[in-house]
């Protein structure tokens, strides 16, 4: 499969999709204050006065970071532009997660690929420890070109995953039958770049090559509008005097949202687990039987 030019997409999701990158331009955090390097000694930088991170992966070792904060319910928008080139073998990994056996966890994960094949965006969500709910997309441009903008909205009511804005996914809350969902434990920001070729393209087939080392993924104009959780005191929201940044507490697809969805999960869906009967020859699980578009 060959990338879309963005410029072919429908005149009204191609606007979203700048307006998504021309608003996030204008709204980044600063990494030395909201993020920790984890591992990877030099490979994970922070520059320019905190706008921007990079990661780097070669033979040795990858690298990632955290965010300081923990956070219950929220929207985190975070730019990332990919591993460029022959990323075979590459994964650069997004997204919330807490600790212990039982944590929750929300993914976007980037399956690298070699020079001129889509990379996989692969999407997860784990509750109390169980995941097993993914949900696989090509995406509708080079995400190797560019700064594109992924997102996070986490509420009670549903997690929704964007790209530029646009949804690509909504898993909504099902505990009404039965299904866990995300709801009490504060989840950390995270990301890394790792060597990951027994199984990242084509089920490993596709070895990482290192001549082409080291691999760089960079970060920036980090957002978070959430509730800040911490030991002892109630949740502390990041943008309390702003009533637009606290939409994302009742955030749910409109019809236009409802057409976007549609519109990504009929053209670039490559794998969903609601769909794989092979995996789940007892009836598939509860939570797909509701409509994905609503």
């Amino acid at each position: 499969m060959s990338f879309s030019c963005p410029s072919k997409l429908p005149s009204t999701l191609l606007f979203a999709s700048l307006l998504a990158c021309l608003l996030g331009a204008s709204m980044g955090g600063n990494f030395f204050q909201d993020f920790d390097i984890t591992w990877g000694d030099q490979r994970a930088k922070i520059l320019n006065g905190g706008q921007l991170l990079t990661l780097s992966l070669d033979k040795d070792s990858g690298s990632g970071f955290r965010s300081k904060n923990e956070y219950l319910f929220g929207r985190i928008d975070m730019q990332i532009k990919l591993v460029s080139g022959n990323s075979a073998g590459t994964v650069t990994t997004y997204y919330l997660s807490s600790q212990g056996p039982t944590h929750d966890e929300i993914d976007f994960e980037f399956l690298g690929n070699v020079t001129g094949e889509p990379y996989t965006l692969h999407t997860n969500v784990f509750s109390q420890g169980k995941g097993n709910k993914e949900q696989q997309f090509y995406l509708w441009f080079d995400p190797t070109k560019a700064f594109h903008t992924y997102s996070i909205v986490w509420n009670q009511q549903r997690i929704i995953f964007l790209v530029d804005n646009i949804p690509i996914r909504v898993f909504h809350n099902s505990e009404s039958i039965g299904v866990p969902f995300p709801t009490k434990q504060p989840m950390r920001i995270y990301s890394s770049l790792w060597n990951a070729d027994d199984w990242a393209t084509r089920g490993g087939l596709v070895k990482t090559d290192w001549t082409q080392a080291p691999f760089t993924a960079s970060y920036r104009n980090f957002k978070a509008s959430a509730c800040v959780s911490s030991p002892g005191s109630s949740c502390t929201s990041t943008s309390p005097n702003s009533l637009q940044d606290s939409t994302w507490q009742v955030q749910a697809l409109d019809a236009s949202g409802r057409n976007r969805l549609r519109w990504v999960q009929q053209k670039y869906m490559i794998y969903n687990y609601c769909t794989d009967l092979k995996r789940f020859p007892q009836g598939i699980p509860a939570e797909c039987k509701r409509s994905r578009f609503l």
